[in-house]
């Protein structure tokens, strides 16, 4: 992933962080057995979703031509001279 530059974009980091704060709100209150609160969690994590997608869409996320397939070298061939 790191030759093609998977997710290093202001909507990846901005999506990811959102979700990642809505599962950490979610399970403080799950542990805390307060269903309401586990729920609003699970709605940041959708919003965080949401939000990477419409920036995305706004042209801060990767663009189309970025996720062509990585071009490797063919490996040589070895001459078998006698």
């Amino acid at each position: 992933m790191a030759g093609s530059s998977h997710g290093h974009t202001p909507a990846a980091w901005t999506g990811v962080t959102i979700a990642f704060i809505g599962f950490c709100v979610a399970g403080a209150f799950m542990v805390m057995a307060q269903p309401a609160g586990f729920w609003a969690g699970m709605a940041i994590v959708v919003i965080g979703g949401v939000i990477g997608w419409i920036m995305s869409a706004m042209g801060m996320g990767m663009s189309k031509d970025a996720h062509k397939p990585l071009v490797t070298s063919q490996p040589e061939q070895a001459d078998a001279k006698s």
